[in-house]
């Protein structure tokens, strides 16, 4: 057995699950507030990476300039999603909502084509020459741990937002109930678009890491169906759960590589082995592994 290689997917798959946890936590974020399932969340992490690509390459922009200049973006994107075109729904049937998101992340994919192109594109050399970095004998490449220190920043502000600040709280308090939301003062439609906000900002930033790490492609949008599998297994309604559920389908993935390259050779483990978990244990427990029992009067 290679265990200098099974230690090395093994540290890969638990900050690429990281990252997968933070894009989860963008789901959960506009679940609990609007009840709402976002389908369109990979394409906003493709248009992050890109315009962030575009301000780059384009424009000659800093790196670090340019990454502000798209969060920027990606908050008003993010408001003007929700106002625009998903504002009007409110009061409509939940799947006609869910529709909506899926037309949207078509309409942002062929958008997207047309003014990007469908051919990959790498970001210029960010971080210097130095590419890659030995730890404790595991060569980790320099976006990995950018990823992973971003990961736990923006999980340490979704902590502290959520459970010291005004917003937050309100924020809190339209995902428990919205009429009681707003017999307390609490702007209802102003909650929502904060929601899009932040999701769109963090889905960005989640797109320009993983850009960095590969290259900026449409095909990038899949990571938001790769992440739902992760959503689901820590449960629709939890923001732990989908960290917990990201580490765990980030390490199931590239376990699943392993074993399939030393020992089975199906070829596609890596891609269905955290469906297969995600089937495995909502048979266990419907509500994922931390999300809230629903129980309805019939």
């Amino acid at each position: 057995m290679k265990w200098d290689l099974f230690f090395q997917l093994l540290v890969n798959g638990l900050i690429v699950g990281m990252l997968y946890g933070v894009v989860a936590m963008c789901f959960v974020l506009i679940y609990k507030s609007t009840q709402v399932v976002n389908f369109a969340q990979g394409e906003f992490l493709v248009l992050g990476a890109w315009v962030c690509l575009a301000l780059v390459t384009n424009m000659q922009l800093p790196f670090f300039l340019a990454f502000i200049f798209t969060l920027i973006f990606m908050v008003a994107f993010g408001i003007i999603v929700q106002t625009v075109i998903l504002r009007p729904l409110i009061g409509e049937p939940i799947i006609s909502v869910i529709m909506v998101t899926i037309g949207l992340s078509i309409f942002m994919q062929a958008l997207m084509n047309w003014i990007f192109g469908n051919d990959a594109k790498r970001f210029p050399d960010v971080f210097g020459t130095t590419d890659v970095v030995n730890i404790a004998g595991l060569n980790v490449e320099v976006a990995y741990l950018l990823s992973l220190v971003l990961s736990i920043v923006i999980m340490g502000v979704f902590f502290w937002f959520f459970r010291f600040t005004r917003h937050g709280l309100a924020m809190r308090a339209t995902a428990f109930d919205q009429q009681i939301a707003q017999s307390l003062g609490i702007s209802v439609k102003q909650t929502f678009a904060m929601a899009w906000a932040i999701s769109a900002m963090v889905s960005g930033v989640a797109g320009i890491v993983i850009g960095i790490v590969n290259s900026v492609s449409n095909s990038l949008a899949f990571v938001g169906i790769k992440v739902f599998p992760a959503v689901i297994l820590g449960g629709l309604d939890s923001i732990v759960g989908a960290v917990v559920g990201g580490i765990i389908v980030g390490v199931l993935e590239n376990l699943a590589e392993f074993v399939d390259g030393q020992y089975l050779q199906f070829g596609n483990l890596y891609t269905i082995a955290p469906f297969y978990v995600l089937i495995i244990i909502l048979m266990i427990k419907p509500y994922g592994l931390f999300g809230t029992k629903d129980i309805e009067r019939i």
